[in-house]
């Protein structure tokens, strides 16, 4: 019988506290959350390792380092509101839902929506909404939102969701420039949205979040 608590445990001491993640909501989230009850069962064994996860569909869970020190830099706080983008089985927005008043959760994969509504549900997690839908889309209605999540890379942040984000509001997106992926954190303030470099990760590129190329002849 696989001890998952203590995977759970060696996951935080060994990949999330050695690379300055101290906050303390978000080290207890990663140690309450059942990371395993978040992957496809044929993945369960290997769900914490120190690499992203293959989940299907062409997605990936992000490794818990990389996650970790997203949602780190996100600051995120007992009432705010987040926007999860690409939740895949909806294990970053429980960890998120335990640190913040509400997520809302986006999926643009029909099985992983259905599946991350379920593992949610089952893990007693209800402070998440998961809507089916285009990434790049976002969900404008039920915004604007204190911080918003983008879960793998991008080229490009559409202004549709830069828009979502309130005046004060912080975003984690993980760009992709050439074979390196850059993460960086936005702040919108006044209207704009600065972004600063935090740390260098990888996952593959999510759909909608291209960069437009220019045509030429």
């Amino acid at each position: 019988m696989t001890d998952f608590a203590a995977r759970r445990t060696m996951m935080v001491d060994t990949q999330v506290r050695p690379n300055d993640v101290t906050k303390f909501p978000l080290i207890e989230a990663m140690l309450s959350i059942p990371r395993e009850e978040f992957v496809p069962p044929a993945k369960r064994s290997v769900a914490y390792s120190g690499e992203n996860l293959a989940i299907g569909h062409g997605r990936v869970l992000l490794e818990p380092r990389t996650l970790a020190k997203m949602v780190d830099g996100l600051d995120i706080q007992p009432g705010d509101l987040v926007l999860d983008l690409a939740c895949g089985y909806g294990y970053s927005s429980a960890v998120i839902a335990r640190m913040a008043e509400a997520v809302v959760a986006i999926e643009d994969n029909e099985d992983m929506f259905t599946e991350a509504e379920s593992r949610l549900s089952d893990a007693g997690v209800f402070n998440v909404a998961v809507l089916h839908g285009p990434l790049a889309e976002g969900a404008p209605k039920q915004g604007p939102y204190d911080a918003i999540l983008i879960g793998g890379g991008v080229e490009d942040v559409p202004a549709a969701i830069l828009d979502q984000l309130k005046d004060g509001g912080r975003i984690a997106a993980l760009f992709l420039e050439g074979t390196l992926g850059v993460v960086r954190i936005g702040h919108r303030l006044n209207g704009r949205v600065n972004w600063r470099y935090a740390f260098n990760a990888h996952a593959p590129l999510l759909p909608g979040f291209s960069r437009e190329r220019g045509f030429s002849l």
